[in-house]
């Protein structure tokens, strides 16, 4: 059990508001000097930011492949790398129960210590410019019936308290082109959020404050 004096950093993966979808929750610790000032947050809804600030930024990456079995299973590949994360004594990474399985630490550089626990990878003191990459099978691709799929991430967030600070999200998705036709995305396009869409693949690049959801719509042809 963690000691009462030392803070933990969250990081809550698998969906714990909508079902079968990815969520990324980041709460500040309070002891963590590194942070920049409170002054600094933002109070407001999601807020693309077409300027990126100078200091590093928290770089969550997530690589997400369907292959056919994914279309009856819902099932899809996941490898997820976070850079700059934020100086802390403890944290945690994790995924709900049940949506999650073969998860596995991959490479971490600048924390003491990475692990598995369950449903969760667990953190020991990590330094400024920390880097983690892991790697999981997720049952994120809900099937809606009639040829129709969604993949729902979200919401993504670097929190503290009651504002946001800025992250970076990077999405990367592939698909079997022949099975799946890509209907829309959302957001959409826009300052501070990239989209690059082709036959089978679908990129994502967003720098914002708040909190972002995505939602990929897919039909068989």
């Amino acid at each position: 059990m963690l000691p009462p004096n030392k803070p933990l950093f969250r990081l809550l993966w698998g969906g714990l508001l909508l079902p079968l979808s990815l969520s990324a929750s980041l709460a500040l610790a309070a002891a963590d000097l590194t942070f920049e000032s409170a002054e600094q947050v933002n109070e407001g809804k999601l807020h693309f930011l077409e300027v990126i600030p100078d200091k590093p930024l928290h770089h969550h990456q997530n690589r997400i492949r369907i292959d056919s079995d994914s279309l009856s299973s819902g099932w899809v590949s996941l490898s997820q790398c976070h850079d700059n994360l934020d100086a802390v004594p403890r944290a945690q990474i994790t995924f709900r129960e049940g949506f999650v399985r073969d998860l596995r630490v991959d490479t971490f550089t600048h924390i003491e210590d990475a692990w598995i626990e369950g449903a969760s990878v667990q953190l020991r003191n990590v330094e400024p410019g920390a880097r983690l990459c892991l790697s999981a099978q997720t049952r994120a691709l809900r099937n809606n019936g009639n040829g129709y799929f969604n993949l729902q991430n979200g919401p993504y967030m670097r929190k503290f308290f009651d504002g946001y600070y800025p992250m970076r999200v990077s999405l990367a998705i592939d698909y079997p082109a022949q099975l799946l036709t890509l209907i829309d995305i959302a957001p959409a396009a826009q300052p501070g959020l990239e989209l690059d869409e082709r036959p089978g693949a679908i990129r994502m690049d967003a720098v914002f404050e708040g909190e972002l959801m995505t939602l990929i719509q897919f039909e068989r042809p």
